[in-house]
């Protein structure tokens, strides 16, 4: 729950996109959020109070002269409760009042008296968001330090394709835990490796492992939402190239020996989640190998260690392994954090229910170069990463 004890504040304004905007309070909920909405008289033509009340489990504000049931002051009461009030959808017309100061209904001026972060999402025409007044409005609420996102390029509701469809709930919300998140990593530039690599034997064929790139994806994911400046080098997987890092694909493991080179100097931490290919066939063939030729041994020669390399080469840099095993697991990794000289190494049996490739959770030993054995037990992978971040962060802070 990345969002747990966090009160935001929902400002919902009259755009075709207020159908998506109880998706945002259902999401914001199951992260542990606390959330209250805020509604102009036009977004009420499109979605219901009853929907957000429903949702939110809190009363839904939208008449700034409603009879008060106690003494706070509405507007400036919800001001002060927000960690952060969210503007989605964020209409042209909301957009130049908050520009310009104009204080007409509850939530424009509750945007006049917030104290806490801002976020607008503008959703409208794509003329509208790229009229000169709008793109002038928008810059002048960054100059202000106001979070305005980007918009999906897209059809329309009026029809038109272009820009200016709201970031889906779920995108919305990763923007509102990036910017809430603490930034205890700022000074760090950090690199990963994840998935895994392929050496191609032929046109058709390659060399490859389960590893689905899942653990480095969200230590990059992570780091990046803790402030550190993120470069993750990336073999083939399925997934989506996470947003705020410096994202590298490569697909051999000599590829990515290189790239991991060509960081390696800036970098204060490298973590190696990535499973690349120890061997690689001997030679490649530029023709498709026939299924009739004599295929019953395959020479392989050694990719170069990238672990046991840069952990030589390191100076001050942190260096994070990992080790997938499936049997002896401990005695296999420790060896591994001495011949490589890692601060940290991340063991896991691939024969567990609970661990290896291609699952959401995992369940690791951590072993440090100090001796120290942490055994957080089975999570999800992405609260792993975060126990991982928390323990590279202390050694960083003990140099």
């Amino acid at each position: 729950m990345k969002l747990k004890g966090k009160k935001i504040l929902l400002g919902v304004t009259g755009g075709i996109a207020a159908y998506k905007s109880p998706s945002i309070v259902s999401l914001l909920k199951k992260q542990g959020a606390e959330v209250k909405v805020v509604m102009t008289e036009g977004a009420t033509q499109f979605v219901t109070p009853l929907t957000f009340q429903t949702m939110s489990a809190n009363a839904v504000h939208c008449d700034m002269f409603k009879a008060m049931d106690h003494m706070d002051v509405e507007h400036i009461a919800l001001a002060k409760w927000a960690d952060m009030i969210v503007i989605a959808p964020a209409t042209e017309n909301t957009i130049a009042k908050f520009a310009y100061g104009i204080a007409d209904n509850l939530l424009s001026t509750v945007l006049q008296a917030s104290r806490s972060k801002v976020m607008v999402v503008p959703a409208m025409n794509t003329f509208m968001l790229e009229s000169p007044a709008n793109r002038q409005n928008m810059a002048t609420l960054k100059e202000r330090g106001v979070i305005v996102t980007d918009t999906q390029r897209d059809l329309l509701a009026c029809n038109d394709v272009g820009s200016g469809k709201m970031l889906e709930p779920a995108e919305i919300v990763d923007l509102i835990d990036f910017h809430l998140r603490e930034k205890d990593l700022a000074e760090y530039i950090v690199t990963v490796t994840a998935g895994p690599t392929q050496e191609a034997v032929d046109p058709v064929r390659y060399l490859t492992n389960h590893s689905s790139g899942k653990m480095g994806y969200h230590l990059a994911t992570a780091a990046a939402k803790r402030g550190a400046k993120v470069n993750l080098i990336s073999g083939p997987t399925a997934l989506s190239a996470p947003a705020y890092v410096n994202f590298v694909p490569v697909v051999t493991t000599q590829d990515m020996f290189d790239a991991v080179g060509a960081y390696f100097d800036e970098t204060d931490v490298l973590i190696k989640a990535a499973a690349p290919a120890d061997f690689k066939p001997a030679s490649y063939s530029a023709q498709k190998v026939k299924k009739d030729s004599d295929m019953s041994s395959l020479q392989l020669v050694k990719n170069p260690d990238i672990a046991k390399h840069f952990g030589a080469k390191k100076t001050d840099q942190v260096l994070v392994g990992f080790a997938a095993e499936s049997q002896n697991e401990i005695a296999f990794g420790r060896g591994k954090l001495e011949k490589k000289h890692l601060d940290m190494i991340v063991i896991n049996n691939i024969t567990a229910a609970n661990a290896g490739f291609q699952k959401d959770v995992n369940t690791v030993t951590i072993l440090h170069a100090d001796g120290a054995v942490d055994e957080p037990g089975t999570m999800s992978k992405e609260e792993l990463a975060e126990h991982i971040l928390d323990q590279t962060l202390e050694i960083l802070k003990a140099r």
